[in-house]
């Protein structure tokens, strides 16, 4: 298989999916990412850049891709759709993860409903939670215990933002491991990603 994987701001593929991207990765399928903003409103966008640098080459992906888009500045229009059906067709995935659209985070928002658009012709394309999803509700998991540790790593190689919570005394890795245990009690295994449906067609 080929994946693409499309996140707002660097990290968000890490907190969402990191460990199935790890999972399929290791069994030698092709993991591309696409980083649509450059995380500048949390740090700065060159060290930003450098850490999801670093992360990728911990999940095992092929490609990083940008964007190019400032952060709080993703638009939904046609020239996000437009960049999005481009590298699309650059990578022609077998399946797409993207961020939830219900989210409290504008840049989540337009970035999702750009790609329902763009991937409107793509046969599976799923939708992973991040820390801002509202309402997230998954129907599809991965079993995640053997790459949590990658996951973990992926995460602490966003040095930037380990601490940038909004939350008192939990940094992301708390979060995302708590998350991976709530998912899996759901799918009843030890831990799991979890991943909402947009269009899934059976092989």
């Amino acid at each position: 298989m080929r994946l693409l994987a499309i996140g707002a701001h660097p990290d968000d593929i890490e907190f969402g999916c990191a460990g199935t991207l790890a999972k399929y990765s290791k069994k030698g399928n092709e993991v591309h990412l696409l980083v649509v903003a450059d995380g500048g409103m949390g740090g700065d966008p060159q060290v930003r850049q450098k850490e999801q640098e670093i992360s990728a080459e911990i999940m095992g992906a092929k490609e990083l891709l940008w964007g190019g888009y400032k952060d709080t500045l993703i638009i939904f229009d046609k020239p996000l759709i437009d960049l999005l059906e481009g590298f699309l067709r650059d990578v022609n995935p077998s399946l797409v993860l993207v961020n939830y659209p219900e989210d409290t985070h504008q840049d989540h928002v337009r970035l999702a409903n750009a790609a329902v658009a763009a991937t409107r012709y793509t046969p599976k394309v799923i939708f992973y939670e991040t820390p801002t999803s509202i309402g997230f509700n998954p129907l599809i998991f991965a079993d995640i215990d053997e790459t949590l540790e990658k996951k973990i790593k992926c995460l602490e190689a966003h040095a930037s933002q380990f601490h940038k919570t909004h939350i008192p005394g939990s940094n992301i890795v708390d979060i995302a491991i708590a998350t991976a245990r709530f998912r899996g009690t759901q799918a009843r295994v030890t831990l799991a990603e979890g991943f909402a449906p947009l269009r899934y067609f059976l092989p």
